[in-house]
């Protein structure tokens, strides 16, 4: 018969079609090792007006194992000139994302570009094993947060002295 199929032509075909798209899955591969150890998911600034409290920071995924008890870093610039603040997270075995924040700030302002050195340090001797350098910009100043806290405890409750 002329354009059957034979179950011998059906398997050689498919198997030069497997090789082919194994050849492509090989070439358009990314190497792990090329990766780097934490991806940067996002991060910005937060204005908490309920406990008059600013900050910003970042939240990273790791992308690869990572030697144990190694430390992510950050040094966050600190908006009202003062030394940097540097915030340190030990890595742990069950976790895949860490989030890392400034301590409440002052001297935010709108349009200004604030920086963060964020660095993968091992555990034993502070060897640097990856780092990155990250800016956020904030799009209000701290003037708009309050000067003392509206409300106190897990509640709505007004400090005392104020109104009722």
């Amino acid at each position: 018969m002329v354009g059957s199929l034979s179950l011998q032509k059906l398997v050689g075909a498919s198997l030069a079609l497997l090789a082919v798209l194994m050849g492509v899955g090989w070439m358009t591969r990314e190497d792990p090792a090329a990766k780097p150890p934490l991806k940067i998911l996002g991060g910005g600034f937060m204005f908490n007006y309920r406990i008059a409290d600013v900050h910003y920071g970042f939240t990273a995924a790791i992308q690869r194992s990572l030697p144990a008890g190694s430390v992510i870093e950050a040094e966050f610039e600190d908006p009202a000139g003062g030394a940097n603040h540097v915030v340190r997270e030990r890595v742990e075995v069950r976790a895949s994302r860490y989030t890392l924040r400034s301590p409440p700030l002052q001297g935010v302002e709108a349009g200004k570009d604030y920086h963060v050195e964020v660095r993968l340090k091992t555990r034993a001797d502070d060897a640097v094993l990856w780092s990155d350098r990250l800016a956020f910009r904030s799009q209000l100043s701290d003037d708009v947060a309050p000067d003392a806290p509206l409300t106190v405890g897990p509640g709505y409750h007004r400090p005392s002295g104020q109104g009722d």
